[in-house]
């Protein structure tokens, strides 16, 4: 026994000097990041904490809000799993106005109810968009009707008209990750253009067809043919509710893609079109085109009350959603539950709202609101200025809920760590979680803004590899 306590003294001490060593080497290599030449006129931030206690073993430029690019991601998510629950469902219904005829007319229309739900048509779940259509078209059937004498309407309202938040740069709006949200989301809001370049740099870029068809959209094609390995320079320049996209920039000879994704322009009025040509080529057709609510109020046309329910369709639950919304970072997703987490909280169901909604949610918990400049739900705004201190607060506060383990698993992995990576122009950071070899845990934020070059990532790893 006489040498017991000794020896758990050398141990404990060797234990604490190892950690001070790895704190000290965590500074000098942040140190080299600041010297380098990318970082020249750039402003880096890094918070480190314990993941046990909270304690700060390491920050700099900490309380310097930064815009954060999709490292954001994590805040909302954190904050829909918190006012929303894991199990939160959205709910779309397949309804009519008027009534049915003996002989099969529907004296009347048929509505789709939006509820904001950003997975109903996607690739991605159950309710994939044949699914969805084939769903629709028995509970059609099965009220029997055969002919309707009205109009296919898809009930966008409950978000209001504005799509993109204030903030989005108009190189993003319009390309599928710039999609914005819709009371009726419908193919994560998206469709594709398959495209082929030419057979030299002197050549025009062939629009081969889009996927699906979308002949309601005119394309103007000012793509030009990139050398052999530029890649997919291209943009699409379409704005929400329009039917003219513009594409513009590069496409390189030798690309591996078939073509590019843009955003829906209007999601909503898509998912009825979609249901009205299913409908006529399964022989029920309908006298008058496809529209929306929006569009009916813009002509002054009353909106018809519904009759009848025919189909409610649920969304997975919000853990589903939100793993793919960390995984895949979806920046639909985090707009629809920012002003879900509005709605909910018995506000109107806007950006603005959501982002006040969550910074005083985060506020009440101890976080300096002036901390939190927070403008979108996604992260894809510039103007979006986070610190590097509240986001790692927020992430080692939300450990001990329920639903963490849920959280968790929609990180992705980038280094051997479970951190969020988010990437605007000149914007890189990395938010998340890592356990070390000896089991020591950490919760880590790392920033930088306004560099110069590419390549940063490996940079940012080689600060964060001291914490291994």
């Amino acid at each position: 026994m006489k040498f017991f306590k000794p020896a758990i003294l050398f141990i404990f001490l060797s234990i604490n000097c190892l950690a001070q060593n790895r704190i000290q080497n965590l500074e000098k290599a942040f140190k080299n990041l600041l010297a380098d030449e990318q970082a020249k006129h750039a402003i880096i931030s890094l918070c480190v904490l314990d993941a046990n206690t909270g304690k700060i073993l390491f920050a700099k430029n900490e309380q310097i809000g930064l815009a954060t690019a999709s490292t954001l991601k994590t805040i909302t998510a954190a904050t829909a799993f918190s006012i929303l629950g894991k199990d939160f469902q959205f709910q779309t219904t397949l309804a009519y106005s008027g009534n049915i005829t003996t002989d099969g007319v529907l004296k009347g229309n048929l509505i789709i109810v939006g509820s904001g739900d950003p997975t109903l048509g996607s690739w991605r779940y159950q309710n994939k968009e044949n699914a969805v259509l084939t769903q629709w078209v028995a509970a059609i059937k099965a009220a029997g009707i055969k002919k309707i004498e009205g109009v296919i309407i898809g009930d966008d309202r409950i978000f209001g008209t504005q799509t993109t938040p204030e903030g989005w740069v108009w190189q993003d709006i319009g390309n599928y990750y710039g999609a914005g949200t819709s009371g009726l989301a419908w193919r994560e809001n998206q469709f594709d253009i398959h495209l082929r370049p030419g057979s030299s740099t002197a050549d025009e870029v062939k629009v081969v067809k889009t996927v699906p068809e979308t002949p309601y959209v005119k394309i103007i094609n000012e793509l030009k043919t990139g050398s052999s390995g530029t890649g997919d320079r291209s943009y699409a320049f379409l704005p929400p509710y329009s039917n003219l996209a513009y594409l513009r920039g590069s496409w390189g000879m030798g690309i591996g893609k078939t073509g590019i994704s843009v955003a829906l322009p209007d999601p909503a009025f898509d998912c009825a079109y979609r249901l009205q040509d299913t409908l006529k080529r399964l022989g029920i057709p309908t006298n008058q085109q496809a529209t929306t609510t929006r569009l009916m109020a813009l002509n002054n046309q009353s909106i018809p009350v519904v009759t009848q329910k025919l189909s409610t369709i649920s969304s997975p639950p919000l853990s589903e959603i939100t793993y793919w919304f960390l995984k895949k970072s979806i920046n639909l997703y985090g707009e629809t539950l920012l002003k879900t987490i509005a709605l909910k909280s018995g506000k109107a169901a806007t950006t603005a709202k959501g982002a006040e909604t969550e910074i005083n949610f985060w506020a009440n918990k101890g976080i300096d609101k002036s901390a939190l400049n927070i403008i979108d739900g996604s992260g894809l705004s510039p103007g979006d200025r986070v610190t590097t201190s509240a986001m790692a607060s927020i992430l080692f506060q939300i450990q001990k809920e329920n639903w963490f383990a849920d959280f968790y698993k929609g990180l992705p992995e980038y280094n051997g760590m479970k951190i969020k990576s988010g990437t605007i122009n000149d914007v890189s950071a990395f938010a998340g979680y890592h356990t070390d070899a000896a089991g020591n845990k950490y919760v880590m934020v790392i920033n930088i803004n306004n560099y110069s070059g590419s390549g940063i990532n490996k940079k940012l790893f080689r600060v964060l590899d001291e914490l291994k």
